[in-house]
This record gives structure tokens, sequence and C-alpha cells, in this order.
């Protein structure tokens, strides 16, 4: 029984670890991204209390 072409699997490990790599970048990124919305929301919020004690 004749088999088909061979797979190329050379490069197969190189491009799962630079896919993983690609996934944790964006990873770090997104919760890098939430922690400085967190940090500006509560700086919002704490100005803004600040402003309501300030004008009562």
């Amino acid at each position: 029984m004749a088999k088909g072409p061979e797979k190329n699997t050379k490069n197969k490990a190189l491009h799962t670890k630079l896919l993983n790599k690609k996934k944790a970048k964006l990873q770090e990124e997104k919760r890098e991204r939430a922690l400085r919305l967190k940090a500006l929301v509560a700086k919002m919020n704490e100005k803004k209390n600040n402003d309501e004690s300030g004008n009562s």
C-alpha cells in the first residue's frame, strides 16, 4: 500500500512554542490592562468621594 506524501513535522515544535509564547503574551497584556483599569476606577471613585464630601 503506497502512502501519501510525508507530513512536514520538522517545525511543529517550534511553531507550538511560538504560539504558546504568543498566547502567554496576550494573557499577560490582558491581565496588565485589567489591573490598570482597576487602579484607574479606584482613583476616580476616590476623587468622586472626595469631591462629594467637599461639596457637602
